[in-house]
């Protein structure tokens, strides 16, 4: 396979994005609108006497046919089960659409506002939602796409940052230094677990993947859809200290234990997948560094401060990896 380009949408222009469309029998309006996405490309694209669809523009090199197609499945098995889940729709007989080199997706548009996640109710609604989004994906294996674990989150990520130089030289041991400790932190929490049940995920369950409206919440955007640990879509919900982020966890414990059995050994991983976010993202970050979108939306990425910051992140990581875990039964 070739190197993929790190510049993928320099000619995915206005124009080509509307033919894009058009090219599978849908004609547009003209009107288009760019929606925040950063690893792929988004836009609102108005049709003729029909309702606005939502175009996703897949990052090329990035997933195949295959596993793009495994998280359609997943989202359409969702919907199929009256779960409020988004999957893209059918034309043609396809999900997933090609036009001059670029994969794409349409969906139906779904509007919402971020969900009030201080709000114990909405909590537990969350976890009832993540409940039955879980017993749906436990119940069929992905096959094409990754398994969220110690390497791919971790390992890998962390070596792509020191050999491509992007720690500052003079940060650099204290960088290594930290990171090694907080990747054994990690082992020994997932040692803690034990074997755990690893299952279809959201994989991304931050509050700018949930919508709330007057119905409930859903779900957009199963791109980072992957096999792991069920604790993996619930963690991110948590904010604030420590007994606040246990209040919570007991909210979404709540709601999610009326549709789906929880493995309470699994609250051991929740700061261990804290902090294989944190190296991720910042491997992400530099991975992404020469398309335009990414300075320009995250220009504090690889200053002197971002990475003093990141280490001290990380060792605030070592330590609460030897806490025992939020919350247990």
């Amino acid at each position: 396979m070739n190197t993929p380009s790190p510049t993928p949408y320099a000619d995915l222009s206005p124009d080509r994005v509307l033919d894009a469309v058009e090219s599978i029998g849908l004609p547009t309006d003209g009107h288009l609108l760019a929606l925040n996405s950063y690893e792929n490309r988004v836009y609102q694209v108005g049709l003729d006497e029909a309702e606005p669809v939502i175009a996703k523009f897949y990052r090329p090199g990035r997933w195949s046919d295959a596993a793009i197609l495994e998280e359609h499945v997943f989202s359409q098995d969702l919907a199929d089960a009256e779960i409020p889940a988004v999957p893209p729709f059918a034309t043609q007989g396809r999900t997933l659409h090609e036009h001059r080199g670029y994969r794409f997706s349409l969906s139906p548009r779904r509007g919402g506002r971020t969900p009030e996640l201080e709000d114990a109710s909405v909590l537990e609604w969350l976890g009832r939602l993540l409940g039955r989004i879980h017993a749906i994906g436990a119940l069929t294996p992905f096959v094409h796409r990754p398994t969220l674990d110690i390497p791919s989150f971790g390992t890998e990520p962390r070596d792509f940052l020191r050999a491509g130089g992007w720690v500052p030289k003079d940060l650099l041991p204290a960088y290594t230094s930290v990171v090694d400790q907080a990747l054994e932190g990690v082992a020994a929490c997932f040692a803690r677990a034990g074997d755990y049940t690893a299952i279809r995920l959201h994989g991304d369950c931050h509050r700018g993947n949930l919508l709330w409206t007057d119905a409930g919440p859903h779900f957009v955007d199963f791109d980072d859809a992957r096999t792991g640990p069920a604790v993996q879509d619930l963690w991110m919900l948590l904010s604030g200290e420590r007994p606040e982020q246990t209040r919570q966890l007991a909210d979404v414990l709540a709601g999610y234990e009326d549709f789906c059995d929880f493995d309470h050994r699994e609250l051991h991983l929740i700061e261990a997948l804290r902090t294989l976010r944190q190296i991720h993202y910042a491997a992400w970050l530099a991975r992404r560094w020469e398309d335009p979108a990414f300075p320009a939306a995250f220009p504090w990425f690889n200053t002197q401060h971002y990475w003093q910051d990141h280490i001290l992140a990380l060792r605030e990581q070592i330590a609460a990896m030897q806490e025992g875990p939020l919350w247990s039964a």
